[in-house]
């Protein structure tokens, strides 16, 4: 189906918030878990952030019906799972080696979309430079110390999984031309983020974080608390801006975007 203008300067749109605020969570996701080690309270304080910013838009949530509303949770555990992983392979492994490990996810999502309702058009060109970005990604993770890095491939390769799923299901639950929910964009972002840290304060309080809080708090120093800050803020705005543009391209489309931007 052909693209309005006006349809693709909203997907540049999209697109373009999206890559600005990817390329900052994954700088200030790294710092803040180096200053505060306490990977499930971590991202709960990002998702609690996200949920109170949220409220102050109540004249913008929507839900149309209990049955969308629970037709979207089945989105919330890829959501969850997908920011907790993400922390733990930054904790874990350099930048470079989850930004090359993460080439590889949009096969997935082009795998799992050939079953969607209407399927994406593909050519060979789209498998071909897929099929490169996973073959860089095998040449690099071949080159690397596994004894010293096997449990941040680990966590990568974990996250990588998880985001396939999160983004096929948002997709499908999305896009005008597949099954997509009656809710609000910013609705779907506080479902996101508030049902999905409560896991993650269970997950806290079950590894002991709940313990480690008081004196990981007082060990933060101000530029410590700024870069947890700036994540809370990044993270509102990668949440909302990828439902934005997961609304309006592919998955497989999204996750090229995302390596591509790294």
């Amino acid at each position: 189906m052909a693209t309005s203008a006006a349809e693709r300067t909203q997907m540049l749109a999209a697109g373009s918030c999206f890559c600005f605020c990817s390329v900052g969570m994954m700088l200030f996701n790294k710092l803040a878990v180096e200053a505060f080690p306490l990977e499930c309270s971590l991202v709960a304080v990002q998702m609690i952030f996200s949920s109170l910013a949220l409220l102050t838009t109540w004249s913008s949530l929507h839900i149309g019906s209990m049955k969308d509303l629970l037709r979207w949770c089945m989105v919330v555990p890829f959501f969850c799972s997908m920011l907790l992983t993400s922390i733990l392979a930054l904790k874990h492994a350099p930048m470079s080696l989850v930004i090359v490990m993460r080439s590889m996810s949009p096969l997935g999502a082009l795998a799992v979309e050939r079953f969607y309702p209407e399927p994406s058009r593909i050519s060979a060109a789209v498998v071909g430079s897929i099929l490169m970005m996973v073959a860089g990604g095998g040449m690099y993770v071949s080159q690397i110390r596994l004894e010293t890095n096997a449990l941040g491939i680990f966590w990568v390769a974990v996250n990588s999984v998880v985001a396939v799923g999160d983004r096929c299901v948002q997709r499908l639950l999305l896009a005008k031309d597949e099954q997509p929910v009656d809710i609000s964009k910013t609705a779907v972002t506080l479902i996101n983020n508030s049902l999905g840290a409560i896991p993650l304060l269970i997950a806290a309080y079950a590894t002991g974080e709940c313990q480690k809080l008081h004196t990981a708090v007082a060990a933060l120093g101000f530029m410590d608390k700024f870069y947890i800050l700036l994540s809370c803020v990044i993270g509102l705005g990668i949440s909302y801006s990828g439902i934005w543009a997961q609304s309006l391209i592919s998955a497989t489309s999204f996750l090229v975007m995302v390596n591509a931007n790294k």
